[in-house]
C-alpha cells in the first residue's frame, strides 16, 4: 500500500473499512461516513519561501566568496551572472516546495489544521452527511499529506457531545496514521467513533436504517 498522496488501496483494504463503519454502527443511530483524501491544500506559500532560502542562501554564499570567483574584480557581466544564478536558484526552490517533505516541513502546523478543517466541511456539504432523518452523520477524514485526521459531526451532534470527546478519536488514532498504518488508524478512528455514538446516540431495536453508504469516500 503506498502512503503518499497517490494512495493505493486495494480491495481487502477497502473491506476492511467498510466492515468497520458497519460494526461501529450496529448500536448507534449515526451514520459514519468515511474519507480519505490526498492533501487539503496546494500549499503554494511553501514553493515561495523555498525558493527564497535557496535563493538567498546561493548568493549569500556567492558573495560571501567573491574572491575565489571574481579575482579581477566587480563588472557589469559578473552582476548579470549573479543575478542570473539567484532567480535560478529561486526556481529550483520553488520547485523543491512542491515535494511533500518539504511542504511539511515549510508549512505551520496551524495553516494545515485549517485547511483540513476547510476541506473537511466541503466534503460534509458535497456528500450530503446532513441528510439523515435526525442529523446524526459524522464525517471521518484523513488527509494524507497533512497527517491529520478530522472529525465532522452535524450540528445536533457536536452540540451534545464536549469538544474533548471528538478529539480523543483524533487522537487514538492519529500515531498510527504518522506511521502509515493509513487504514488501521482510520479503522481505530471509526470504532472509537462508534463507542462515542453508541452513548450519546443509541440505536432503536428495529428502527437503525442504514441511511448513508458505508464505502469509503477517496479523493486527491
Amino acid at each position: 500500500m503506498e502512503t503518499g498522496e497517490g494512495l493505493t488501496l486495494t480491495a481487502e483494504e477497502r473491506e476492511r473499512i467498510r466492515l468497520a463503519v458497519h460494526a461501529a454502527e450496529q448500536h448507534t443511530n449515526a451514520e459514519i461516513v468515511p474519507m480519505i483524501v490526498g492533501r487539503s491544500g496546494l500549499y503554494r506559500d511553501a514553493q515561495h519561501r523555498a525558493g527564497l532560502i535557496l535563493a538567498l542562501s546561493v548568493l549569500t554564499i556567492l558573495l560571501t566568496t567573491e574572491i575565489l570567483w571574481l579575482p579581477w574584480g566587480w563588472h557589469a557581466a559578473n552582476a548579470a551572472w549573479l543575478v542570473l544564478v539567484t532567480i535560478l536558484a529561486y526556481g529550483a526552490g520553488a520547485w523543491l516546495g512542491t515535494l511533500v517533505p518539504i511542504v511539511r516541513l515549510l508549512t505551520p502546523t496551524d495553516r494545515m489544521h485549517q485547511k483540513v478543517r476547510l476541506r473537511a466541511g466541503r466534503a460534509f456539504a458535497q456528500h450530503v452527511v446532513s441528510q439523515t432523518r435526525e442529523r446524526t452523520g459524522v464525517l471521518i477524514m484523513v488527509s494524507l499529506l497533512e497527517h491529520q485526521i478530522h472529525v465532522l459531526p452535524d450540528q445536533p451532534l457536536f452540540q451534545r457531545v464536549p469538544t474533548e470527546r471528538w478529539s480523543q478519536i483524533v487522537h487514538a488514532a492519529v500515531g498510527r496514521l504518522k506511521t502509515g498504518d493509513i487504514v488501521g488508524g482510520l479503522c481505530q478512528s471509526i470504532e472509537t467513533c462508534g463507542v462515542l455514538l453508541a452513548e450519546v446516540c443509541p440505536g432503536r431495536a428495529g428502527d437503525n436504517p442504514d441511511e448513508l453508504s458505508n464505502e469509503l469516500v477517496q479523493e486527491p
